[in-house]
């Protein structure tokens, strides 16, 4: 078995530019100097920039000594006074470096050689000192002494601002950013401030799962069989077993068989896998919360998401309301609900839902909506659904049963003919989350599956495969239940106003360079 491990451009050798040298140089100096550029002992700090300026109110009341560290973000060369900034994980403090105050006694070479010329913007250093006010009235450390922690041999984008405020030279390229997220969150104080918030998003959320007692599980990544969703998997082999499997598209089969193992309600934020196209709100590797619920049905799930998330944009705004690129957008419940067939005679005027598959067909071309041959009656349903509704759907929507083609894993319609008791909510255009009543019934089940294999068998490559471990689970029996499945990246992205899945994922895949 042939296998390619790494694109082999990577072995090339780098070239270093004219900074990279000097760099390299200075580290060399310093090791000759008899400074270790990378020591291993702790360096014991007791503060932090914003600890120290929220505690400092005044120059006659000095914090006793601080010991900080973090990166030089600027320096400032004043003969033998000089100024710097030091970025630490909390935020960004002015130190002042005095040559006599460093160095007290004849030897000044800390500071002519060390500081002056060796250190470079992006090295990490701790600092211990005394906090003072300068005379404009900036809360500063005065350094009383200072160590290099780590040396930086690649220099960092320099963000210039002048006296009014005005930034210059920010990094901003978007591609650059995705590739190198260590220099984007070095530099763009506002990155961090996304992922924060993307985890205050999650926590909100896991503490209000937790709270009504629910469990949170973890379930296979690399599944014998891909199921769960309509999808196209990503497919690795394992060696000493000899077989195929595939990173997880979705988790529900498994959750829905600890259902049957009879706990209440269980969750997990999962890392799911699909092989399918990539952009602004799609991308291959992405987090998805599932959370199933026995003696439920999806009625009740429409309830507890609106509370759910009105709860969560409390937690992490403070208000119900986020303001999402040129629309706000309002959490608070109810949200609206309309019908899936109901939603396209709204938009188009025409009652799609008695139409066949070839009647389908027809009706595609007549309105200039893409479609392939292999496609079965629910990608059609979904495709006008998605021409002529979605970009509508701006305020939270639910929108309820779908026809039973689009829903092969959740329970047909209690009095409606060919409707399941499904929903998915949109918000600015996006689905969001998508709901069931989950099918317990073992044989409609298996007819459903079965139903799949066939439109597998016309070329669908995104159709279910039958799974007999979780049929023979729903055989033992699985109480009435109701499961959701909400994407937590484009949820992040809401809250944080970002309008790319990339921008709220650290490491988001990308495109080979050019090299």
């Amino acid at each position: 078995m042939n296998i390619t491990i790494f694109d082999k451009t990577i072995l090339q050798v780098e070239k270093y530019n004219e900074q990279e040298q000097v760099r390299r140089s200075s580290l060399k100096e310093l090791i000759a100097l008899g400074v270790n550029p990378y020591p291993a002992e702790e360096y014991k700090i007791n503060n932090y920039s914003t600890k120290i300026k929220q505690e400092f109110s005044n120059n006659e009341n000095k914090l006793q000594e601080v010991s900080i560290a973090g990166r030089l973000m600027t320096k400032r060369i004043m003969g033998k006074a000089s100024f710097a900034e030091l970025k630490d994980s909390k935020g960004r403090i002015q130190l002042y470096f005095n040559r006599d105050e460093i160095c007290p006694n004849e030897d000044k070479q800390a500071y002519n050689q060390i500081f002056k010329k060796l250190l470079d913007i992006g090295d990490i250093i701790g600092v211990k000192g005394e906090v003072f006010v300068t005379k404009v009235g900036e809360i500063s450390v005065l350094v009383k002494s200072f160590k290099l922690l780590s040396k930086s041999i690649k220099p960092l984008p320099v963000v210039k601002k002048d006296t009014d405020g005005k930034v210059y030279d920010e990094f901003k390229n978007t591609e650059l950013r995705y590739r190198q997220r260590s220099l984007d969150l070095i530099v763009n104080d506002e990155s961090w401030s996304v992922f924060e918030k993307r985890t205050k998003v999650f926590n909100s959320i896991r503490n209000q799962l937790n709270n009504k007692g629910y469990i949170e599980v973890e379930t296979p990544i690399l599944q014998p069989i891909f199921g769960g969703a309509s999808a196209r998997p990503f497919v690795t082999h394992h060696n000493t077993l000899d077989v195929p499997l595939y990173l997880r598209i979705a988790n529900e089969l498994y959750l829905k068989r600890l259902i049957v193992g009879g706990k209440e309600g269980v969750f997990e934020f999962a890392k799911d896998f699909r092989n399918e196209g990539m952009d602004k709100t799609h991308n291959p590797e992405f987090t998805m919360l599932e959370f199933y619920v026995s003696f439920k049905d999806y009625i009740w799930m429409m309830g507890f998401v609106e509370q759910l998330l009105e709860k969560t944009a409390q937690d992490v705004l403070g208000d119900t309301r986020v303001n999402y690129l040129e629309n706000t957008i309002d959490f608070k419940g109810p949200y609206s609900k309309i019908s899936f067939f109901d939603a396209i005679k709204k938009e188009t005027g025409d009652d799609i839902s008695k139409k066949t598959e070839q009647e389908l067909l027809e009706y595609c071309s007549s309105k200039g909506i893409k479609f392939e041959a292999s496609m079965g009656k629910a990608k059609l349903l979904d495709a006008v659904f998605s021409e002529f509704c979605e970009k509508k759907l701006i305020q939270p929507t639910f929108i309820t049963d779908y026809p039973s083609e689009m829903s092969p894993l959740t329970k047909k319609h209690r009095s409606k003919e060919g409707l399941t008791e499904r929903f998915e909510l949109f918000i600015n255009g996006k689905e969001i989350a998508n709901a069931y009543s989950e099918q317990n019934n073992p044989i409609e089940q298996r007819k459903s599956f079965e139903d799949q294999m066939k439109l597998a068998e016309r070329g669908d490559d995104e159709a279910m495969i039958i799974d007999n471990q979780f049929l023979n689970a729903l055989e033992i029996g699985m109480p009435p239940t109701s499961g959701i499945g909400i994407g937590m990246d484009r949820l992040t992205m809401l809250f944080t106003n970002k309008k790319s899945i990339q921008d709220v994922i650290f490491f988001p895949q990308m495109k080979p360079e050019n090299k």
